[in-house]
């Protein structure tokens, strides 16, 4: 382990020397991956996928009308679109369109990327348009006119920047962006908030709320709910705490007195509590409900609407106009009820539809302010999603939930199962995972692909993924998705169990079901490969230093690999609660352990490994990956990368691009693991 830094150079994301580097190793990924026909058939097929004509197109309501964003082989950069709900029930909606990104990119000669809108509440006449260079999530804000689909000459406009803006009425909105020195916090996102009127700057809007320069952010919102308006700001101190503001009409804050770990919001006359840690007697994972006047009041008597046990945990929850729907996870597979607020402060729950097993549902859109309609997504790995429309009924009414649109098989499931195993961990913590593919008591053991995250509380669902059932399932190939600690598949403890100096548990847990995957005759290590994007390419950094003889070839897509530096590097230091923070020099021994960047070494062999990035990613840094390969390469070790030149942390921009890196990654899979011999042997290492 070393912590010299011979490639500090790779971190100048622009430099003539850096880029030179990356169209070299660009040159040599092509040479090896898309040269064949094989690479130029997958890629096709994969943008039928991503083009397909007969997608669902998901919408959100808003007033009168359904919105679409909508991207195809006509519309590379996609259209903002919308309809009717008379039309949307057809096969083929009459859409209107408001917003073509690629004519506005040509006109204006930039790479726009849609980023979203956010539309005027209740009157649902101008929008808040977010722009993107290529991908990054610093935007551009303009208003527009939705009657006459046009921007709005000097509306609001805001220079890019990580901004958070939202409407307070037809003339204000809150703003949160750089306007000067002092304005952003060290994670480069808002410090400020202001309250910004039609006609001034940014620079001459009222600032309401400060938080500080060590936080993560600050925000502001307006509850547009007729007769429950209210303002709200508060600040993130870290990734997962931060402190809730009532902000009165004279100025004065009155804080949300809740656990600085707790998420909480209102709605109408409810305050709604998400705890991460044990309160009033509650245990973590807990949502609690109170009058929002009597919290205020001190009153901390709660409704409890959902208690989680050591195999279900709090999914997602979202109001109709008089109900609310809890969805839960009972082993990584969903549950869902309907709840229902009385009179006196009493709720009623009875299940609201039934989810087949090792699939997920989960709440599209609703419109409370309005109605008790839903629309409702159900998928499973093997099963195509199905978009239901339903509507709760009322008092001895009849629940409706109708199949409004299905999408169609995009790959062959023949001979193919979905299973559920558990792997017991070092600890003996057992891991729930993911089957797909063959079964293997008659074919044997077969090629592989395990995929990771385990980090932010970020929980891996049932879901059903075209491209990976084109490029792989169809080849023969198995996918495992591995529900390790750091994610939220178990509520708050089983991401808190990977926190900080704890992270290796998420390590060992991976491990422990790469090994129950051999052990099971599922595949061999020869034949299992390994691949997660972001905090799950820090996952494949651990693999590739602390367990290599485990896989046969592993990618890592955006990640973050230099734990000692990560802090330093744009979105980075918004992350130092999940990790620790390399300036305290509690957190930096365990941080030189994690950084896979630093473990690295010649006297230790490696799988293959292909790294990938994107010149405009501006959350993880490319540096991650250029400096990982660099320091691979000058090692002796088989390394490929691939840099993506816009794209953003998404790595694309279009379908264009995604089809291309993903055909590059299943490539590169397929030659390494198809063949069954270990690498160790094949490549003398």
């Amino acid at each position: 382990m070393t912590d010299d830094d011979p490639y500090l150079w790779l971190e100048d994301v622009e430099s003539e020397a850096a880029l030179a580097w990356v169209a070299e190793r660009n040159a040599e990924t092509k040479a090896a991956l898309a040269g064949g026909a094989g690479f130029a058939s997958l890629k096709k097929s994969l943008r039928e996928v991503l083009d397909a004509s007969d997608r669902i197109p998901y919408a959100v309501r808003r007033g009168a009308y359904l919105y679409n964003f909508w991207r195809d082989a006509d519309h590379a950069r996609g259209v903002w679109r919308r309809t009717t709900p008379e039309q949307y029930r057809k096969d083929d909606p009459a859409w209107e369109t408001l917003l073509d990104i690629d004519a506005l990119g040509a006109a204006e000669d930039e790479k726009w990327t849609w980023a979203g809108a956010q539309v005027r509440h209740p009157d649902h006449d101008r929008a808040l348009v977010r722009l993107s260079r290529d991908g990054g999530d610093a935007v551009v804000v303009r208003e527009f006119d939705l009657a006459t689909r046009a921007f709005v000459p000097d509306g609001f406009r805001v220079a890019e920047a990580k901004t958070r803006i939202g409407w307070i009425d037809a003339d204000t909105v809150f703003l949160g962006t750089d306007v000067g020195p002092g304005s952003l916090t060290a994670a480069g996102y808002p410090r400020t908030v202001r309250r910004w009127r039609r006609g001034t700057t940014p620079t001459e809007a009222e600032l309401v709320f400060e938080a500080e320069t060590e936080d993560v952010s600050a925000w502001g919102w307006h509850d547009s709910t007729p007769g429950f308006e209210r303002d709200f700001v508060g600040r993130s101190t870290d990734f997962f705490r931060g402190e809730t503001y009532l902000l009165a009409s004279d100025g004065a804050l009155v804080r949300l007195d809740v656990p600085d770990d707790a998420s909480a919001y209102a709605h109408r006359r409810h305050l709604i509590v998400t705890l991460k840690s044990e309160w009033l007697g509650q245990p973590a994972g807990s949502l609690l409900a109170f009058g929002f006047d009597a919290f205020l009041a001190g009153d901390r008597t709660p409704e409890v609407l959902f208690t989680p046990d050591e195999r279900t945990a709090l999914s997602g929850h979202s109001w109709t106009r008089r109900h609310l729907i809890l969805e839960t996870m009972r082993d990584v597979s969903t549950r869902i009820e309907i709840l229902t607020p009385g009179p006196g402060g009493e709720w009623a729950r009875r299940p609201l539809t039934d989810v087949p097993e090792l699939s997920v549902g989960s709440v599209v859109d609703t419109d409370p302010d309005v109605s008790d309609e839903y629309f409702l997504n159900v998928s499973g790995f093997l099963t195509p999603s199905a978009l239901c429309h339903g509507r709760i009924g009322g008092a001895g009414a009849m629940d409706v939930l109708d199949v409004l649109k299905q999408a169609p098989a995009r790959f062959d499931p023949a001979g193919l199962t979905v299973r559920q195993f558990f792997a017991a961990s070092r600890d003996g913590t057992r891991v729930p995972y993911f089957v797909i593919g063959p079964d293997h008591s008659r074919t044997g053991p077969g090629p592989t692909l395990l995929h990771g995250y385990g980090g932010f509380e970020v929980s891996l669902t049932p879901f059903y993924d075209a491209v990976t059932g084109r490029a792989w399932l169809e080849r023969g190939g198995t996918y495992v998705i591995a529900n390790i600690r750091g994610g939220g598949e178990y509520g708050p403890a089983w991401h808190q169990a990977a926190l900080g100096s704890r992270r290796p548990r998420s390590y060992e847990d991976f491990a422990a079901v790469a090994a129950d995957l051999v052990t099971r005759g599922v595949t061999t290590p020869a034949m299992l490969g390994a691949e997660g994007g972001s905090n799950g390419g820090l996952l494949m950094g651990a693999m590739l230093t602390r367990y290599p003889r485990l896989f046969g070839a592993l990618v890592a897509h955006v990640p973050l690999l230099d734990m000692l530096r990560f802090h330093e590097l744009l979105a980075g230091a918004s992350w130092t609660a999940e990790y620790g923070d390399p300036d305290d020099a509690a957190d930096l021994p365990h941080l030189r352990e994690l950084s896979p960047y630093h473990r690295l070494s010649a006297d230790r062999a490696c799988p293959p490994v292909l790294l990938t990035t994107s010149t405009r990613d501006d959350r993880v840094h490319p540096g991650h990956a250029r400096k990982t390969a660099a320091r691979l390469r000058e090692l002796g070790h088989r390394v490929l990368f691939h840099e993506s030149t816009g794209g953003g942390h998404a790595g694309a921009g279009d379908n264009e691009r995604s089809a291309h890196n993903n055909a590059l990654a299943y490539t590169f899979l397929w030659q390494h693991l198809s063949a069954g011999n270990p690498w160790d042997e094949r490549e003398g290492a």
